[in-house]
């Protein structure tokens, strides 16, 4: 353990910790674009540079590592032109749509304008014209808005192990784009959405948020119910209604990581062919009925066949479209009330 000071507060740290890492112990938040604590560290925004008594030149926070009895300061004056200056470059080549963009209220590089007052870029040059790549379902692609942090390739590359994207050209023509540019589908991506959640800009979007402004979402904390791994995240409601999911960092089992089916397909809640109401089936036919009725149905007709046959000729098929717990109830059920250890699961869990 070392102490080093960072903005005149010590902290008591491992000595194999970066100026980054040692700043959030103490609360001190530095700006960044491509830094994530879950991803390899590539120092390729220069946003998060920092002065270091007795260095020279700024350095990065997010690759210069601690050194004992360093101090530090994350703001002044020559750290803010610094910034400053990379702020204006991005702009220089990014839309200025803000007032219609969806990732108004949530894009970094906006607050990151806001709290250094750039508001336009001196620099002038030619600008990319990428055409909006909008075919795809789930995800839209706008390259224009791309700041190249490079997060997006990393997280599909280190964290999902899908190699989906990467960075193609060289210079000013670089993006990061699916193999010979072609468009997303099933046969290259696995659509985790993980490159939407750790994108700073407009450059990926969910399609279910993109007519939803984020200050009018109201966030619910769920499980999602569509296995049993338990995964958490928050249903984005607008007037009533579930518009989509987005992954909350503090779950406990998944963090940002969601699946396909967890992040995209909360619209099966409002599936027409969905079943509203119990259901009892007479001469092969299905009618509607109340809950009362249909859940007498059934302890009558459990009561009848263990009367006739015991208990064992009942056996329950539970689903792997419930959490754990329910999973547990079901099977707690069955032995403890029916009893019975005639008890499966379609995944065999």
């Amino acid at each position: 353990m070392i102490k080093v000071t960072i903005d005149g507060r010590i902290a008591t740290i491992p000595e194999n910790m970066t100026i980054m890492e040692a700043a959030r112990t103490v609360n001190v938040e530095i700006p960044s674009f491509c830094y994530d604590p879950e991803l390899t560290t590539t120092g390729a925004c220069r946003m998060c540079v920092v002065d270091v008594e007795g260095s020279r030149n700024l350095q990065m926070a997010c690759s210069t590592p601690v050194k004992p009895d360093m101090v530090v300061c994350t703001e002044s004056d020559r750290i803010t032109r610094a910034r400053r200056m990379n702020l204006e470059l991005l702009l220089a080549n990014h839309p200025q749509d803000c007032l219609t963009c969806a990732k108004a209220g949530e894009c970094r590089l906006q607050d990151y304008c806001h709290r250094y007052k750039v508001k336009e870029s001196r620099f002038k040059g030619e600008v990319k014209q990428y055409k909006i790549d909008k075919n795809n379902h789930l995800i839209e692609r706008d390259h224009n808005k791309c700041i190249l942090c490079g997060k997006c390739v990393q997280v599909c590359h280190d964290i999902q192990i899908t190699g989906a994207i990467d960075f193609t050209g060289r210079g000013f023509h670089t993006i990061a784009t699916t193999p010979y540019n072609l468009p997303l589908d099933a046969d290259i991506c696995r659509f985790c959405g993980q490159c939407i959640s750790i994108c700073p800009t407009g450059a990926l979007q969910n399609k279910q948020l993109l007519e939803s402004r984020t200050w009018e979402l109201k966030k619910v904390r769920t499980t999602c119910p569509l296995c049993g791994t338990g995964c958490n995240f928050d249903l984005n409601i607008k007037d009533g209604h579930i518009v989509g999911v987005t992954p909350n960092p503090k779950a406990p089992v998944n963090g940002r990581s969601l699946c396909v089916k967890g992040r995209f397909h909360s619209d099966l809640i409002y599936s027409p062919e969905r079943i509203t109401s119990p259901l009892i089936k007479e001469n092969e036919v299905f009618f509607e009925t109340s809950w009362e009725e249909a859940l007498n149905l059934v302890v009558s007709s459990f009561r009848e066949i263990i009367a006739n046959d015991s208990s064992s000729a009942i056996a329950a098929l539970s689903s792997a479209r419930c959490t754990n717990e329910e999973n547990w109830l079901m099977q707690k059920f069955m032995r403890a009330v029916i009893g019975t250890n005639n008890v499966d699961h379609c995944a065999r869990t």
